[in-house]
């Protein structure tokens, strides 16, 4: 008797969980629309933006003579090295900072100096000093990647209400079970905000860097379709990178609510 009494609400949920889908993918295929409608009709130079199937087609092409796997895996061994990286240095290093008032008066100066200087501005530095090879790319990766996660981290850490501070001494708690039960917890949503923030300028980065100086990755990619006029593999190039970026936000909001259960539900 019970399971006919759960498919009502497991069939609204179904109809939910596809009307939202629907919902979120009108402005999506619109634009795939409009892009395939606009050169058909000369409403935009064809040459200059094929349609959309034709970039579809050049996007198989280049997945069937294995360009674009390994093009997309010497950009996501970049990408994701770099931003694992500033991960493991970003985090610690802004609790750090957020907690520890001297720690922060030390290294605010330096800080201040290098928040506001562009990764790329820096770029043919890394590229002098540490080469044309893989460590520049995953340096810049790094530097850029490093700044919001820091950013928000030490932010985090500075704006946990002071009534729990408070109320968790009020508990005699020491100060490590005091940074684990009640700095930590509270801190999380702000610093998956710089996650998020870094895991987009991870991949927008290591483009322009690998169209600078690099043999693979889909910034080569992209950089060498535009210099041999193949247009259509051009904007292959650019929509792959965008789907990586899609499916990495979407991971990290996955992530993010794993972390954040306590919390009201989280929209991507």
């Amino acid at each position: 008797m019970s399971a006919p009494a759960h498919r009502p609400g497991l069939l609204r949920r179904l109809v939910g969980l596809l009307l939202s889908g629907a919902t979120k993918s009108v402005a999506i295929v619109a634009l795939l629309l409009l892009w395939e409608l606009a050169p058909r009709f000369d409403l935009v130079d064809p040459t200059f933006l094929p349609p959309f199937s034709e970039v579809l087609d050049a996007w198989y092409g280049l997945l069937q003579s294995g360009q674009l796997a390994d093009n997309t895996l010497a950009s996501l061994t970049r990408s994701l090295s770099g931003f694992g990286l500033a991960v493991v240095i970003g985090v610690p290093l802004g609790l750090l900072i957020g907690w520890y008032r001297p720690v922060a008066n030390l290294l605010s100066p330096l800080l201040e100096l290098f928040r506001n200087t562009a990764a790329l501005a820096l770029l043919p530095v890394f590229v002098l000093i540490l080469g044309i090879g893989e460590t520049s790319k995953i340096s810049i990766v790094l530097y850029a990647c490093l700044w919001p996660i820091l950013l928000n981290t030490i932010s985090a850490v500075r704006g946990v209400d002071q009534t729990l501070i408070r109320l968790a001494r009020s508990l005699d708690l020491s100060a490590p079970r005091l940074f684990e039960k009640v700095i930590l917890p509270a801190s999380v949503p702000v610093i998956f905000t710089g996650v998020r923030l870094a895991g987009a300028v991870s991949i927008l980065v290591l483009v322009a860097a690998e169209m600078v100086g690099a043999k693979a990755g889909l910034g080569y990619l992209i950089n060498a379709s535009q210099y041999n006029f193949a247009i259509p593999q051009m904007y292959a190039g650019i929509v792959t990178i965008s789907v990586i970026g899609l499916v990495f936000n979407q991971l990290l909001v996955e992530l993010e609510r794993r972390f954040t259960a306590w919390r009201a539900p989280l929209g991507s």
